[in-house]
């Protein structure tokens, strides 16, 4: 497992607006990075913001990011009706695709407030989308 650390920035990280937080990529997304693990600097303090800038320094977001409700939904589920307890889902556009998720230190993002989460400096998000095989 390789756990070396890379910095990267989409911004200065000396501006003081900038938010500085530890990366875990695994799956595709490690594949495609080439890093299990990096610290990454943007502008702002949202999931969002953070998105977008690292979307913009890797080119990963059509590994993550679903652009319509068909390619956030799995097929061959059996039906749901009247689920017990409290269910969220983010809104079309904000969705992960099928497997793939976005946690900010191990709360998946829909738990939270979706994109809209406020990340602090040294947070942990994790970006994933696993090997799948099927038969």
């Amino acid at each position: 497992m390789n756990d070396s650390t890379t910095v990267a920035t989409a911004d200065d990280p000396g501006d003081e607006t900038a938010t500085t937080v530890t990366v875990r990529c695994t799956g595709h997304v490690r594949t495609a990075i080439g890093e299990s693990r990096l610290e990454f600097s943007f502008e702002g303090s949202t999931l969002r913001e953070f998105l977008d800038a690292f979307f913009e320094e890797y080119d990963v977001a059509d590994l993550i990011i679903a652009e319509t409700e068909a390619d956030a939904t799995t097929r061959g589920w059996a039906e749901v009706s009247d689920l017990p307890g409290t269910w969220r889902k983010n809104p079309e556009g904000e969705q992960t695709r099928t497997y793939a998720r976005v946690t900010v230190d191990g709360r998946f993002n829909e738990h939270l407030d979706g994109l809209d989460t406020e990340l602090r400096d040294g947070d942990r998000v994790a970006l994933m989308y696993p090997f799948i095989f099927c038969c």
